[in-house]
This record gives structure tokens, C-alpha cells and sequence, in this order.
């Protein structure tokens, strides 16, 4: 019930898209995207990669327009991935009343629409099928998990785990042990079932979606290089490690080692000279002996010099009151070893009052 220029499109009870003069996925069209009142989705849009086209875009059935690649809205964003071969449509904010319906993914090739994916999308406020997080990742040959939740009345339904690009899908309990990937598929049979891929390669990543009968949801796995682990990888490499650690650690030691020595050499001088330094204060302050008699070295004071006095004297009356005839004349002379000096002459001359 949407016109694209000349070419019709019929809705078909069964689920199916017809376009006059068009190609389509029709393995597509009967699938509901489920998605929670107020959130966001991003859908994938896949084109070939051998024949790029010359426009592609969003088409809304509801309002019969067409959004074009790069190109961002209030709520709406839909951008290019040419080295994907795919465009991306995500929807913010999603109310039923305003978004539930049908969509398409439209390229155009020398002029003429190709519908590549046709999807409703159905808003509720319990999806009927919804995941964990819609964007995992690992790395290459690890493991990967997504949780995939339905509700009651898809316990019954087939679940599978699917990517967009090739429509290659696994059910429950199948494995895929084609080259160095699987994929398995646990089911609880109440209300989640889990999707294990080992062995991941760097061409899984993508787009994938997880559903339950016609319900489902989308998931982008990014798959990164292997971290190259030379220990386990190569057994030279590990060995030549573990001898560079070895001859790490004998070096340190060495450096080591003679630091020790030096410490202990040090410690042993250091002792030396304060035992020394004690000695030789303990040997200054012994005290010295004489004889009979104690002499203090340090604190004893040098005694006074002793003068030798030579009088020359002529008394003949002590109670005579001539002057003259009491003089008495002296001559003082230092005793040997005295710092004493006398005067000039080395004699005194004095006056001797008697009384």
C-alpha cells in the first residue's frame, strides 16, 4: 500500500512484499521487530557490495517518506557504511502510537527501487522478544554470549540465532562446527535462551538478531585480532624469555651483592673509629703521677716564680734618724726558668723605712 514511483507494493496476508518489476527479500517480511516503550533499536540495511547503489533510504509506511542516508532527524538517524555495504536506521524514543507499522529498506539502481529489508515494527511495554544488550564483542578465536528473552506465549515458538547479511540462521541445540566457529543454542523453556558462539573469527562480526516464532530483536557482535601471546605461541620465544628473566635476576643480584659488602665494610670502619675516638679520650683524661704526689695536668696552675734576692746592706744603728744611713740597697734577680723579667740593669734599688 506505499507507491514508489511507478512501482506498486501489495501486503499479502501471508507476510509477503510483491513489487511489479521489482527483487525482494521476501524471507524478511513477516518479521516483527519488538522493541520497549521509550527505547531505541538500530536496524541494519544491507545492499550488494558488487553493485553499490546510487541512493538508498528509509521508507515509513506510515508517513509515506523517504529519509536518504546521512541524514539526522529529532529521533532519527540514518547513516552510510560503504565499506559494510549497509546503512543503518536508528529510531530514538519509540512510542506505538507514533511508530508502530510497517518499513522498508529502499536502494536505488539505474533509477529503479530495490526493497532489501521489509520489517513492522511493533512497540511494547514487555517485548515480546528482547536481549541483554544489543552490542557484544570478543575476540578472535574467544567466545562470545547473548541472552535472548520472549515471553510466554513464545515458549513454544522456534528460537534461532541469525544474521542479516547471508539469512543463515541456527536453531535450538544445533552446532556448527564449520571450520573453527560454533554456534550453540540453549533453551530454559520459560522465558530466555542463551546463544554461545566459540571459536570467533574476524568475519563474524556483524549483524545478528536473536527470535522467537516471528518476533525478534537485533545484535552487532564486533569480533577483534587475537592479543598475541608469545609464551604460549612460540616455545623459543618462551624460552628465550624465561632466560632473559634469569639472567635479569642474576644481574640484580650481582648489583646487589656488592652493595651488601660495601654497607658492611662501612659499618665495620664506622665502629673502628668511634671505638678509636673512645680510647683516645678515656687515654687523655687519665690522671698523672709523680711520685707521692697527684698532679692534674690540665687544670694545675703554674706556680709563681721564686725571686732570688741579693742584699747588700750596712746597718750600723736601726734607731738612728740619719736617712742616709737607712738605705738599703738590693739587687733581685730571676729565678732560672722564669718568664719574670727585671729591669734594665737587673737591679732595684729601694728605701727601707724602718719601724
Amino acid at each position: 500500500m506505499a507507491a514508489y514511483a511507478n512501482t506498486t507494493i501489495f501486503y499479502i496476508s501471508v507476510g509477503f512484499w510483491i513489487i511489479l518489476g521489482v527483487e525482494c527479500y521476501t524471507a524478511w517480511s513477516n518479521h516483527i521487530l519488538t522493541i520497549k516503550t521509550g527505547g531505541s533499536v538500530t536496524i541494519p540495511c544491507h545492499y550488494d557490495e558488487k553493485n553499490p547503489p546510487q541512493k538508498k533510504y528509509w521508507f515509513s509506511d506510515i508517513t509515506k517518506s523517504k529519509i536518504y542516508t546521512d541524514t539526522t532527524e529529532e529521533n532519527l538517524t540514518v547513516i552510510d557504511h560503504p565499506d559494510q555495504s549497509l546503512f543503518t536506521v536508528t529510531i530514538r524514543n519509540l512510542q506505538g502510537s507514533e511508530h508502530d507499522g510497517d518499513y522498508n529498506c529502499v536502494v536505488e539502481i539505474g533509477g529503479k527501487p530495490n526493497v532489501t529489508n521489509g520489517l513492522r515494527l511493533q512497540v511494547q511495554s514487555v517485548p515480546d522478544v528482547s536481549v541483554v544488550s544489543s552490542s557484544v564483542s570478543g575476540h578472535e578465536d574467544g567466545n562470545v554470549s547473548v541472552q535472548c528473552f520472549y515471553s510466554s506465549g513464545y515458549q513454544n515458538k522456534l528460537k534461532q540465532w541469525c544474521r542479516y547479511k547471508d539469512q543463515s540462521c541456527y536453531p535450538v541445540g544445533r552446532t556448527d562446527t564449520s571450520q573453527n566457529s560454533s554456534v550453540q543454542i540453549s533453551d530454559d523453556g520459560r522465558s530466555s535462551f542463551t546463544v554461545l558462539m566459540t571459536g570467533l573469527r574476524l568475519s563474524d562480526s556483524g549483524w545478528y538478531f536473536c527470535s522467537a516464532g516471528e518476533a525478534l530483536n537485533p545484535v552487532h557482535l564486533t569480533v577483534t585480532e587475537a592479543e598475541v601471546n608469545q609464551t604460549t605461541d612460540n616455545p623459543s620465544d618462551s624460552s628465550e624469555t624465561e632466560n632473559n628473566s634469569n639472567s635479569k635476576a642474576v644481574n640484580e643480584e650481582q648489583k646487589i651483592y656488592p652493595l651488601s659488602l660495601w654497607l658492611a665494610v662501612s659499618a665495620a670502619l664506622l665502629l673502628l673509629l668511634i671505638l678509636v675516638a673512645f680510647f683516645t679520650w678515656k687515654w687523655k683524661r687519665r690522671p698523672e703521677r709523680n711520685g707521692s704526689r697527684t698532679i692534674d695536668a690540665i687544670y694545675s696552675e703554674p706556680e709563681e716564680p721564686a725571686l732570688y734576692l741579693h742584699y747588700y746592706s750596712t746597718i750600723k744603728d736601726t734607731c738612728s734618724n740619719d736617712p742616709i744611713k737607712d738605705i738599703i740597697y738590693s739587687t733581685i734577680s730571676d729565678a732560672p726558668g722564669s718568664e719574670a723579667k727585671p729591669p734594665a740593669g737587673g737591679a732595684i734599688y729601694s728605701t727601707v723605712t724602718p719601724h
